[in-house]
């Protein structure tokens, strides 16, 4: 199909590769033992107390030498009877798919046989969580410069494909969350970008999307988590906008997604004082119930984001904050400790079951859930992965293109002064590649599109040292021309500006990208040219080769197709982007 002159991929190309999204006939199982229906009363009808609660439970799982589920992974199946599963991240799609069969084997062997939801991050495709064999698309805030809602559905065409091959059922994305704060630490360029309308748009696209190519999708971080000045995996944020803001600004995104039909949608561990200036939003019935069921009118699976992140273990601990979450209005709790943690929450939902305090309605309300959404998807049916077809279907050669093109629409040329780009790629000229966060595999993009050599430098931290920047300017007296790669997911070290600084001190043409947030450039406002990938998150050993891929063919001329998806302060506004 093509579309404004780009070849993009449908669902019925995937199909026709022979990479249908059902599973091979050969692997396909009933609901439960004995092939009965996928009835949702029926099956809340014959369960018991442990039962129900081990399906509100989602654990994240363990991995054996060999790559497979460890035995806490079996035990957390079939003895707490857990219902979801938040997978450890294999190595290759074929050990994903082998992976996710031994957990569904172990969950048919349980009494009623019920069919596991597994579950991954996939923000960026599979290769959030499978890095090798898969196909690596840009971050949120790269599809929210390429400012193509078609390119964010073959995204997530592309994600839905190779997740459903390797035995995943449920991804958490898209991120809905509004980025107002250039200096929150922890979304930033997993944000679509600073406006409301853009993240509105290529939320419902990708829901709608996911939707269709049968992968469970998952909005986050509600009710927004894009104004926050802290890491929520560290400390407590609150919010202190007020309700006209929230309405205004980090909401639309989350109508939009309910809109487009989501069936899940993840908290936020933020207290966003215009609702409850008191609770979180995961722990908070004003926001979950109030806000998103009775007033937003939301009846799909809520799940929290992992219950072991600072912000809520340190304040409340497993036990009180798991009760907290279902009283509050969450159906799934995610548990991402050791077993023992997946076991306090278990015991502790079971605990307040038995006394009264959590209420057997409301257990059931969240149960019937879980299990309408595996009868929705048809879990059953798609219980187990063909580790071949997941091989052939991840990573494949069309996906790969498909991605680098999202890459270079995503990429932003946001100022060359004076002609510094682009560089020649023909000519025999040295390049020094300096750099403080993932030099080498930025590196080795350059060298595979410049004639001339490459070389490679880079700190010890993100914040380089007088003493290395020194080192690094030696370096470059060798060389003819200076990439230097910036990376924050905040403020920019201090550092890293001193490098780029140097470095166009020598006189050499210097070209600097920011390979994590886009702001950088306010820290070193004089560098000639300046290249925004959106590639890297706060995670940085997560690597996004096809950013630094699509970066590194720009620098030698490629067509950039970006346009800012946020405001570099005062520099350069929303929309910005400059064309060879």
């Amino acid at each position: 199909m093509k579309t404004g002159g780009r070849t993009l991929v449908s669902i019925a190309a995937v199909a026709a590769l022979g990479l249908a999204l059902a599973p091979p006939a050969h692997a396909q199982a009933p609901p439960g033992k004995g092939g009965r229906a996928c009835d949702v009363d029926a099956q809340l009808a014959r369960m018991t107390d442990a039962e129900k609660v081990g399906q509100m439970v989602m654990v994240s799982t363990g991995e054996k030498p060999d790559g497979m589920p460890d035995d806490e992974t079996r035990r957390a199946i079939q003895e707490l009877k857990i219902g979801s599963t938040l997978t450890h991240e294999p190595q290759t799609p074929a050990i994903a798919a082998r992976y996710a069969n031994q957990m569904q084997r172990w969950a048919q062997d349980t009494r009623l046989g019920l069919p596991l939801l597994v579950s991954g991050d996939f923000e960026f495709g599979t290769t959030h969580n499978v890095r090798e064999g898969t196909t690596p698309l840009p971050n949120a805030m790269g599809m929210g410069a390429a400012r193509d809602p078609r390119l964010a559905r073959e995204a997530a065409v592309i994600t839905a494909a190779e997740a459903r091959a390797m035995g995943f059922h449920w991804g958490y994305a898209p991120v809905a969350d509004v980025n107002t704060n250039p200096a929150n630490p922890i979304i930033g360029v997993r944000s679509f970008g600073e406006r409301t309308e853009l993240v509105s748009d290529l939320v419902e696209a990708q829901v709608r999307t996911y939707n269709r190519a049968g992968l469970i999708a998952t909005p986050k971080h509600f009710p927004g988590h894009g104004d926050t000045e802290f890491d929520s995996h560290l400390q407590l944020p609150a919010v202190k906008y007020d309700r006209a803001t929230l309405e205004k600004v980090h909401l639309p995104p989350f109508r939009a997604a309910i809109e487009a039909g989501a069936d899940s949608i993840m908290t936020a561990h933020v207290v966003v004082e215009a609702i409850d200036p008191d609770l979180p939003a995961t722990l908070s019935p004003k926001v979950l119930t109030g806000l998103l069921r009775e007033e937003m009118g939301f009846d799909g699976l809520i799940v929290t984001d992992a219950m072991d992140m600072d912000a809520i273990d340190k304040n409340w601990g497993t036990r009180q904050a798991t009760v907290m979450a279902i009283e509050a209005g969450a159906d799934i709790v995610m548990s991402t400790g050791d077993y023992a943690t997946h076991a306090e929450a278990v015991d502790a939902l079971a605990d307040a079951l038995a006394d009264g305090s959590l209420s057997r309605e409301r257990v059931d309300e969240s149960v019937r859930r879980v299990l309408g959404l595996k009868c929705k998807y048809k879990v059953g049916d798609h219980r187990y992965a063909d580790p071949k077809t997941a091989e052939k279907v991840s990573g494949n050669k069309m996906f790969q293109r498909r991605a680098l093109n999202m890459g270079l629409a995503a990429t932003t040329l946001v100022r060359n002064e004076g002609g510094v780009l682009p560089f020649d790629a023909e000519s025999d000229d040295r390049t020094l590649v300096a750099g403080a966060v993932q030099t080498q595999v930025f590196a080795d993009q350059v060298a595979a599109v410049a004639d001339g050599p490459v070389e490679t430098w880079q700190s010890a931290t993100t914040n380089p040292t007088d003493a290395e920047i020194a080192d690094a300017v030696k370096r470059a007296a060798s060389a003819d021309r200076i990439l230097v790669a910036t990376f924050s997911s905040g403020p920019l070290p201090a550092g890293q500006a001193k490098l780029v600084k140097a470095l166009q001190a020598t006189g050499k043409p210097v070209a600097a990208l920011a390979i994590g947030l886009p702001y950088d450039l306010t820290s070193y406002p004089d560098v000639k040219a300046y290249i925004a990938t959106y590639g890297t998150t706060a995670r940085t050993q997560r690597i996004d080769l096809t950013m630094h891929k699509a970066a590194a063919r720009v620098v030698f001329g490629e067509q950039p197709g970006g346009r800012l998806p946020v405001t570099i302060k005062d520099l350069y506004p929303y929309g910005h982007g400059l064309r060879y």
